[in-house]
């Protein structure tokens, strides 16, 4: 095998590895729970996956017909720069819409900063509706 195989076969197996991790994205974006999970799966592993399929294919195209083409460069950097941004600003958007988290999610330590600490999300008919808890209430009267 020559060196132009050899990178031909790195080009096929990194397309191979794109695939494959294109398919685990779909699998994530239907499994997960939330949308803030869901987001992850869309924006890291796709990321992953186009990254590697663009690579893919211009290394094949690089070695095979000795064409460097600009344009899946570009696409690269493109990719490389916007799904990450895409994905966190769709989770700010979900968070600051008061989105719930799914259950056992963990503990939400940026709650009380951003919507403060004696405000409750309370989800009816699929709206998250804010209520003050009693317990300032209490507190005034006391």
């Amino acid at each position: 095998m020559s060196g132009n195989e050899i990178i031909e076969w790195i080009g096929i197996f990194l397309i191979l590895f794109g695939a494959i991790f294109s398919v685990i994205s779909a699998i994530g974006l239907v499994r997960l729970p939330d949308v803030y999970t869901r987001t992850h799966a869309a924006s890291k592993s796709s990321t992953l996956a186009v990254l590697l399929c663009l690579l893919g294919t211009f290394l094949y195209f690089w070695s095979h017909d000795g064409y460097v083409s600009v344009r899946l460069i570009l696409g690269i950097i493109f990719v490389f720069i916007t799904a990450p941004v895409s994905g966190h600003l769709i989770c700010r958007a979900a968070y600051r819409t008061r989105v719930p988290l799914a259950e056992g999610s963990g503990v939400d330590e940026l709650k009380p900063v951003l919507f403060g600490a004696d405000e409750d999300v309370v989800l009816t008919d699929n709206i998250a509706v804010v209520t003050k808890d009693i317990v300032d209430n209490d507190k005034n009267e006391k």
